[in-house]
């Protein structure tokens, strides 16, 4: 099997970018991730790029137009210049604008009022206004948010920070151009580990993505692929991508992560399978917390291969969420390095056109030790554990290796969970492999063939005259030994053999 050609897209800026202080997103974890590559000299295995930078019309792909005009035009310093009277007063969904809403207050503020009258009277020993109690209303509270913001889902997981759109056009522009690279058939892996941001929807932002670079790579591999499969494996569901593509066969998403307990976004149950043209084609293997990499890869590889053998994709999306590892910030799986890169490798053996994206992960350490192993199995160079000197060496102490030991914690938490729900796991498998083949088995069929195939054409009587028809000649390549394009084509020239006296 030849070795698989790899392009990896990297900008030195986009690590410079940063969300605001106590925000877990930490761009700068692109920068020491492609330290390691470079100190491990996986570079050399590789096509690097510095990719496009997408502007406002990539973007629109799949956004709206006014909301990646906010997108362009809103920054720290002008937010204010957005405030609105009502959101100056903290008036919003919360605390809506009603009909009689003075008297309200008047009702239910003088029946307090005059029940504080009666006990200093002596009236009274005890009053009792049930009306009243409104303990939140503060005497002046400005907002700093705009109607806009609110509109855009604008705040605390989302924040406007310095090079906003910038940081959206360099990560979007990479998935994008690594899509075209795989369509121009440059490379049969491509790699962006600044993008993967699946949650943002098309209006609006959401889960600290602003941008959905999947969604606008997908569109643009669509132009040259039949069927595009996107696998997800963050701990948090792929709801922006599914949402996307719910409602069309062309493109399968398949997304593994942590459902229940409210746990973020709130979607992905077993249940979510499409609509429409796009019914069966969303797959959701939801899983609880504490799974570890046995139990994970035993739902992984049945899943896709079941998926491969009746979808038959012609090209992947793989994204990469380092937050299902074990120790992350916001996650709470299990997974080691090796178990998160053993779904990749698997992928990567599929041998189909692949690009491969980063996604979640908010311990730094962690995100780059599994993004730099997975970048060495993309590129079959097997590495270290004992981690390269580099300038980032001091965030990777005490330990300073590639796959750290799961804590104790970690392992005691997963028993826990596994010990209270043995039959969880094999549930979903089953059932999301049910979904994968409810479908029924003529349409499938149907939708496995290309646009035109050969059979629905309308084929004509041969012409005895002719020797070739304009088809069978527009089908003809032509070999690399053919000397003549006239009617001496099957002829040859006489050769005379000098003999010597």
């Amino acid at each position: 099997m030849s070795q698989s050609r790899v392009a990896y897209f990297y900008n030195a800026d986009v690590g410079n970018f940063h969300y605001g202080p106590g925000h877990p997103m930490k761009p700068h974890r692109l920068a020491v991730t492609h330290s390691l590559v470079l100190h491990y000299g996986l570079h050399k295995k590789m096509q690097i790029y510095k990719p496009y930078q997408a502007n406002a019309h990539d973007m629109c792909r799949f956004h709206s137009e006014d909301y990646i005009e906010f997108l362009q035009n809103v920054t720290p310093q002008n937010i204010q210049t957005y405030s609105k009277d009502l959101l100056h007063y903290n008036v919003g969904d919360d605390c809506p604008v009603f009909e009689g809403l003075f008297d309200f207050c008047s009702m239910y503020t003088g029946a307090s009022l005059e029940g504080a009258m009666k006990l200093n009277n002596n009236v009274c020993d005890i009053a009792i206004n049930w009306s009243g109690g409104l303990h939140h209303a503060k005497k002046f509270e400005p907002s700093a948010y705009s109607k806009d913001l609110l509109h855009y889902n604008v705040g605390d997981d989302c924040p406007v920070f310095e090079g906003l759109f910038d940081f959206c056009s360099m990560y979007t522009g990479a998935s994008l151009e690594g899509a075209m690279k795989l369509n121009n058939n440059v490379c049969d892996i491509a790699i962006n580990w600044s993008g993967g941001l699946h949650h943002a929807k098309k209006f609006e932002p959401s889960g600290f993505c602003y941008v959905n670079d999947i969604v606008i790579a997908i569109l643009e591999l669509l132009k040259h692929h039949p069927r595009v499969l996107y696998i997800d494996i963050d701990v948090h569901h792929g709801d922006g991508v599914q949402e996307a593509f719910y409602l069309t066969d062309r493109v399968m998403t398949v997304s593994f992560h942590k459902y229940g307990n409210y746990f973020f976004p709130g979607t992905g149950d077993m249940y979510e399978i499409g609509a429409e043209s796009g019914r069966y084609f969303s797959v959701n293997v939801p899983l609880k917390e504490g799974i570890d990499d046995q139990s994970y890869v035993q739902v992984f590889k049945p899943v896709i291969s079941n998926v491969m053998e009746f979808y038959r994709p012609t090209a992947i999306v793989l994204q990469c969420g380092a937050d299902s590892l074990a120790g992350d910030r916001l996650g709470c799986f299990s997974l080691s390095t090796r178990g998160h890169g053993e779904c990749v490798k698997f992928v990567k053996n599929l041998n189909v056109p692949t690009l491969v994206v980063g996604g979640g992960g908010y311990t730094l350490r962690n995100v780059a030790r599994c993004w730099t192993y997975e970048t060495s199995l993309l590129v079959d160079e097997n590495i270290s554990n004992e981690l390269p000197y580099t300038e980032y060496l001091e965030f990777f102490a005490p330990d300073f290796q590639l796959h750290p030991e799961i804590t104790r914690g970690h392992l005691i938490c997963n028993q826990q969970v596994l010990g209270s729900n043995p039959d969880m796991y094999q549930c979903a498998f089953r059932f999301s492999i049910y979904i994968c083949t409810l479908s029924d088995v003529l349409t499938m069929k149907e939708k496995r063939r290309d646009f035109f195939p050969e059979d629905y054409k309308i084929k004509e009587e041969p012409d005895p005259d002719v020797k070739m028809t304009q088809e069978e000649i527009d089908k003809f390549v032509e070999p690399k030994n053919e000397f003549y394009e006239d009617d001496k084509d099957n002829e040859k020239e006489t050769v005379i053999e000098k003999k010597e006296p």
